[in-house]
């Protein structure tokens, strides 16, 4: 990738991240990068475009976290200890390839596209099902896979009270709520996901 380009995106991302999308001027990622506004506009036909770009570029540091943390995954109980522990070292800062924990930067930048016909929210929502069927895959019982819907709906739920409720606990929370929903499915008696996968 030409240098000048990647460090459009590096400031565009570490800008959009910590301040919101529409809060970050051009001018300012200009100033942050230190590259021309002709060359900027040289790789990037508008704000919107380079914007993708720095989705694109989370998406890949995300993604390639969210390998590292679930390799070697077989369980959904593993699968649970591994996300989640994972969760919490990002929330309180210690995940140096994601940063200083700002929440999700695509829940974060999806809110302030509210089109339907968006390009970028069009963008968070395929990182978002690229996340839950990677959780999915980690589960090696096909039997138990229906469980990746219950981890992804208390990850995410996570990742919103850390950020907007400052809840830093908040991952060993959903760990807990997701190990009693186990030990329910576990016992002798109809449990939830027994009832509703009738």
């Amino acid at each position: 990738m030409n240098d000048k380009r990647q460090e459009l995106i590096d400031a565009a991302l570490a800008l959009f991240y910590e301040k919101g999308v529409k809060s970050v001027g051009i001018n300012e990622i200009l100033a942050r990068s230190g590259v021309a506004k002709k060359t900027l506009y040289h790789h990037f036909a508008s704000k919107d475009a380079l914007i993708l770009s720095a989705l694109e570029q989370r998406h890949e540091q995300f993604m390639g976290w969210l390998a590292r943390v679930l390799s070697g995954s077989q369980s959904v109980d593993e699968v649970i200890d591994r996300l989640f522990t994972g969760l919490d070292h990002w929330f309180n800062g210690t995940v140096e390839e994601l940063g200083d924990f700002r929440g999700c930067f695509f829940i974060n930048t999806a809110a302030q596209y509210t089109e339907l016909d968006s390009e970028i929210a069009s963008y968070c929502a395929k990182h978002k099902a690229l996340v839950a069927q990677t959780i999915r895959h980690s589960i090696a019982e096909e039997n138990e896979q229906a469980w990746a819907d219950t981890i992804m709906l208390l990850k995410e739920g996570a990742i919103t009270s850390a950020y907007v409720g400052q809840q830093t606990g908040a991952a060993k929370q959903a760990q807990q709520i997701l190990a009693a929903l186990r030990a329910q499915a576990k016992s002798p008696t109809l449990s939830v996901h027994n009832r509703t996968s009738r």
